[in-house]
């Protein structure tokens, strides 16, 4: 029996690659030229810095500082990821908070050009996933969950409401969420000033 295995992929021994060799932008005068089904959501690319407000019937009232990275690399969706972290009352960083990543997309028309509603998937390293389908009004985007997803041991979510607009150039958005038995209730808000793109 011969000791070559036929089934063996052929990138079992292939030569190393280099790193990704697509540029990602969140600044539009760089980088590969946005989607044409993006124009609509434009004024979001960029990345975004600044202080919120969250609570939770569960939970006590906290200030957070949070940075918002809306990005794109040339295909019809916008890749959004936050970072935030807890403040204390001098507005020093007590320890990180909440981190989520996600999509952006428009549902395009028979024609193949957007329309004002929108798709998005987000996710949180604590096991939430959570898709959500929307509306483009101007600058203003809404969005409500149509599914979530938990993992087991993840904490009860089931439902979301967000509302984000670009109001004299800064991102502002609320968040209400439905989680551990309670409905619809507001948990964050926040207002952002573009630092880049």
């Amino acid at each position: 029996m011969s000791d070559e295995n036929p089934l063996q992929p052929p990138w079992l021994n292939a030569p190393p690659v280099d790193e990704y060799p697509y540029e990602e932008s969140h600044d539009l005068r760089v980088g590969p030229k946005l989607h044409p089904t993006l124009d609509g959501l434009l004024p979001y690319v960029g990345v975004w810095r600044g202080r919120g407000r969250g609570g939770y019937p569960t939970i006590e009232d906290f200030d957070f500082a949070q940075e918002i990275r809306i990005s794109h690399d040339g295909r019809p969706f916008l890749h959004y990821e936050s970072r935030a972290w807890l403040l204390d009352e001098q507005s020093r960083p007590v320890r990180p908070a909440g981190r989520e990543i996600g999509w952006w997309r428009p549902v395009l028309g028979d024609d193949g050009r957007a329309t004002d509603e929108l798709e998005a998937l987000m996710s949180v390293p604590t096991g939430v996933m959570e898709l959500h389908i929307g509306k483009r009004k101007g600058t203003q985007v809404e969005f409500v969950t149509d599914a979530v997803v938990r993992t087991a041991t993840a904490k009860e979510v089931t439902a979301g409401h967000r509302l984000f607009g670009i109001v004299e150039g800064a991102l502002l958005y609320a968040q209400d969420m439905a989680a551990m038995g309670h409905s619809l209730t507001p948990h964050l808000s926040a207002r952002l000033i573009r630092v880049a793109g």
